[in-house]
């Protein structure tokens, strides 16, 4: 883990562009950020923003048309598909709003794939003790079509952090869930985080977990607007 006092996401004057039938599309629009590790950063704005984009090219899902992505120490520009994949693996956590659990594995299967990848000899033994933590100790055997909604996220969230990654990216996580299955995903996410020392990037539309944040960044039409860092007030 890193220390604190560090910076675990350093982006300066990212674009990112898309080409399509209409000519080129201006997703971001030279984003600068800096978050330290350690932080709870809540990423909010309208839809078409760009937040997702920001947070791919972060993940080292898509690469920065140009600019300079630094995060986790890895000059993300610079790595080839591989080492973005062993990136990924060991120093990210991701969880997605559509949970994306690999629908032919069991909870514990998808739970310990991140172990698994990384030559872990006890992965499933991990995987187990971190289900029963989430309280799915006996769901162990079912797969996502036979979990709910709250248990599918529940599989992703111990999925994204039994690797204990250094930042987790957590895009819309609780948007298909109810309001009592969000809160519940939430304080577990928050307490994993904390009990990690985790960095956590957040998008969110809705404000009670955007308050949870020590702050909060604004995005508008591909660009972090001014006031660009916001402290949440508590």
């Amino acid at each position: 883990m890193q220390n604190s006092a560090e910076s675990i996401v350093s982006l300066n004057k990212v674009w990112l562009v898309l080409e399509s039938q209409a000519g080129p599309v201006e997703i971001l629009r030279g984003v600068d950020l800096d978050v330290k590790a350690g932080e709870s950063v809540c990423i909010s704005g309208p839809s078409g923003a760009g937040k997702t984009s920001l947070m791919m090219i972060i993940g080292g899902l898509e690469r920065a048309t140009r600019g300079d992505a630094v995060v986790a120490g890895h000059d993300l520009g610079r790595l080839n598909e591989d080492t973005l994949a062993k990136y990924r693996r060991d120093r990210i956590g991701i969880v997605f709003q559509s949970f994306h659990l690999i629908p032919t594995m069991t909870a514990l299967e998808n739970a310990a794939l991140p172990l698994e990848l990384a030559g872990e000899s006890d992965a499933v033994d991990q995987a187990q003790q971190a289900l029963a933590y989430v309280g799915l100790e006996k769901r162990w055997h079912h797969y996502p079509s036979q979990l709910s909604g709250g248990e599918q996220q529940r599989v992703a969230i111990v999925r994204a952090l039994i690797s204990q990654p250094d930042l987790i990216l957590a895009d819309e996580p609780t948007g298909n869930l109810d309001a009592t299955n969000s809160v519940k995903l939430m304080n577990l996410l928050f307490d994993l985080c904390g009990e990690s020392g985790a960095t956590l990037l957040l998008i969110t539309h809705q404000i009670d977990l955007a308050s949870r944040c020590d702050r909060q960044v604004n995005m508008s039409d591909g660009r972090i607007i001014v006031p660009a860092d916001v402290p949440i007030l508590t």
